[in-house]
Formats: C-alpha cells, sequence, structure tokens
C-alpha cells in the first residue's frame, strides 16, 4: 500500500492504511489549530464573542517575554508538523494528499474560519495554509 514518512510507518491492509488516513487527517487539522493558537498568542487580539477564553498568555503586561517564548516555540511546532505533512504528500499516494488536504479544510473551517481573510497564510510555514 504505502510507507510514510519512515519505513517502520507501512500500511499493509486496508484497516491500517484507513488508520493512516485518519492520522493524516488528525494532524492536518491539528496544523491548523496551531496557526490559529500562534495567531492569537501573536496578536493578542480578544477572544471570539461567545467563547470564555482569555487571550493565551497575555493577561499582563509583564507577559511579553513569555509571550514571545511561546509564540516561538508554537512557530517551532508549526514548522515541524508543515514540513511532515509536506513529506507525508511527496509520498505521492492520492489517498494522502486527499486525507492533508481534508484536514487543511476541516481544521480551517472550525479553528480559522471566522479570522479575516487577511490572517491567511500570514507567515505561515506551509506553503498549502
Amino acid at each position: 500500500m504505502v510507507t510514510l514518512l519512515f519505513t517502520s510507518w507501512r500500511t499493509d491492509s486496508w484497516p491500517s492504511y484507513a488508520l493512516t488516513l485518519l492520522a493524516c487527517v488528525l494532524a492536518s487539522a491539528f496544523y491548523q489549530y496551531l496557526e490559529y493558537v500562534r495567531y492569537r498568542v501573536r496578536r493578542g487580539r480578544k477572544p471570539r464573542e461567545g467563547t470564555a477564553e482569555e487571550p493565551f498568555l497575555l493577561r499582563s503586561k509583564g507577559a511579553g517575554m513569555v509571550g514571545k517564548i511561546a509564540g516561538g516555540v508554537l512557530f517551532g511546532l508549526s514548522s515541524l508538523l508543515g514540513y511532515l505533512l509536506m513529506l507525508a504528500v511527496m509520498s505521492f499516494n492520492g489517498g494522502v494528499f486527499l486525507a492533508v488536504i481534508l484536514g487543511l479544510t476541516v481544521g480551517y473551517l472550525v479553528f480559522r474560519g471566522e479570522d479575516d481573510d487577511q490572517t491567511a497564510g500570514l507567515n505561515s510555514t506551509c506553503a498549502c495554509a
């Protein structure tokens, strides 16, 4: 079937292939979530109306350095996941490609759909974001 990212990650049956595709969808949606959180940390904007969420790590004036460190860590994680998704797509398997696109789409709609269109892809680590 397909070898994904590592030689130890091989699918040899339809159930293992389906689980691999599910992992790709979830990883892609999680990528969008990381981008959403990173954007919120960077901007320090108020949360969406109707949620109990507070601005992440920006509750006091002394949180500037903590916000920068958190933003850097989130950027690193986002970059790592973005490049792993790119490598997964480069397996040239149509199912993996569609699973990544589906996950990015669902993640965007769930986490980033209400943001301004200008913020989509802002300093993105992945060309597909």
